[in-house]
């Protein structure tokens, strides 16, 4: 079996607030302890918040960067995938994710929402992150209501809806990961 992927996905270390540092920090640390693999970006912010998180509470992290150099990458992260790719990257953060938690983030942040909708993935915004996840969490990003982005109001709940949702959808798939 293997182990759920969850993203994190926000500000950059250009846009990052506190605030927003100490949640990410918060939900790595809450993916670690459920066991969970943080699948991320790579790079500062929020990105590297999250890693830091899980990687302080015994966490595997994967930085998925934008470059071709691995010394991009932040240094929280175990494994670094180097694209080369740039932005295009983002599809491949939401796609080798099982849920995916948004804290802030802006145009890459809502990119990688996109990617998730489309692939209805369980999409959860942190309340008080600011950016993208206050704008759309709550809320279908258009009129097919694929899936919502639900509203964790902090990191703990962010990480139990992610699993909740994955075990319920793998009890009628049969598929199973840990």
């Amino acid at each position: 079996m293997r182990k759920t992927q969850i993203a994190v996905i926000g500000y950059n270390v250009d846009r990052c607030s506190e605030a927003a540092e100490k949640i990410a920090y918060e939900v790595g640390k809450e993916i670690a302890l459920s066991g969970a693999t943080l699948v991320c970006g790579g790079l500062g912010g929020v990105m590297e918040s999250a890693c830091k998180g899980a990687k302080e509470n015994g966490g595997l992290t994967v930085g998925i960067i934008p470059q071709e150099e691995f010394a991009y990458a932040n240094r929280f992260c175990d494994v670094v995938i180097c694209t080369g790719i740039g932005f295009a990257r983002d599809f491949i953060v939401s796609s080798s994710a099982d849920g995916i938690i948004a804290v802030g983030g802006g145009v890459g942040t809502l990119i990688e929402l996109g990617v998730g909708y489309m692939a209805k993935k369980v999409l959860v915004a942190v309340a008080g992150s600011g950016g993208v996840a206050e704008q759309y969490g709550g809320k279908y990003l258009d009129e097919r209501s694929r899936v919502p982005i639900v509203v964790a109001n902090d990191a703990h709940s962010a990480v139990a809806l992610v699993m909740s949702a994955l075990q319920k959808s793998q009890e009628k798939t049969g598929v199973k990961t840990s």
